[in-house]
């Protein structure tokens, strides 16, 4: 296994292995002996929403960087400007985040410098989905999440999971260990059209109401509202324990 404790005293043993599920399974209970299964996914935790408004378009993600229960930092990058139009947030195993952002970056700037042109949130989609699927025997554990405005300035949301398979959203996507608070929240709060400063807090209230009830997520979070006009970046000041 990737990583086994043992305790003598109680004969408890916690195994963590490789696995797509999306929350710890138990998987077999006994009084002697108990075993957990979960996702490598859930390892450093993450909290991820990208919400579309009018002619704009917000994606929010928390700052907390852990290694399971245990936090080592409040102030870990989770999304990345590709350029002025466009970001992408990484949901999953810190190390497989910070490798496809550098390898993200190396094939933007190749598709500039080839085309003489930016990459559209659509291409870039394309790009990604397809740089997952060709590791998918050996998968990049992260859950990206695209944001940003297409050519006619219209908004663009799209999600995908750890092999490239698309779903893309007109009002809302979401990814992290909170998924389940995040969409719950999302689907309260959202309303089509919204302008910039309402986008800012609806996205804003909706991460910190989601972390909060998330051990392993939290610890404050950024929002970045994008526009024609450029991409404005907001710190938010969350519950520290």
């Amino acid at each position: 296994p990737l990583y086994s404790t043992d305790v003598h005293n109680d004969k408890i043993r916690h195994t963590i292995v490789l696995s797509n599920l999306t929350k710890p399974q138990q998987l077999q209970q006994s009084s002697k002996l108990l075993f957990f299964k979960m996702s490598i996914l859930e390892y450093n935790g993450a909290a991820i929403i990208a919400m579309s408004g009018k002619n704009c378009v917000a994606i929010a993600s928390d700052n907390r960087l852990g290694i399971q229960y245990q936090t080592v930092s409040m102030s870990f990058q989770k999304i990345f400007q590709m350029n002025d139009s466009l970001m992408v947030g990484l949901a999953g195993l810190a190390s497989d985040v910070q490798t496809l952002d550098q390898l993200l970056r190396f094939r933007m700037n190749l598709y500039e410098l080839r085309e003489e042109r930016e990459m559209t949130p659509k291409v870039f989609t394309n790009l990604l989905s397809t740089m997952l699927y060709e590791k998918r025997f050996g998968p990049y554990f992260c859950e990206p999440v695209i944001a940003g405005l297409d050519e006619q300035g219209k908004p663009f949301l799209s999600t995908m999971d750890l092999i490239g398979a698309q779903a893309g959203a007109k009002d809302f996507v979401v990814a992290g260990t909170c998924d389940g608070n995040l969409y719950g929240m999302c689907e309260t709060l959202y309303k089509p059209d919204m302008e910039e400063e309402e986008l800012f807090e609806t996205i804003a209230q909706a991460l910190l109401a989601s972390v909060d009830r998330d051990a392993l997520s939290g610890w404050g979070g950024v929002v970045h509202v994008i526009t024609e006009k450029g991409i404005v970046s907001r710190e938010l000041k969350g519950r520290q324990d």
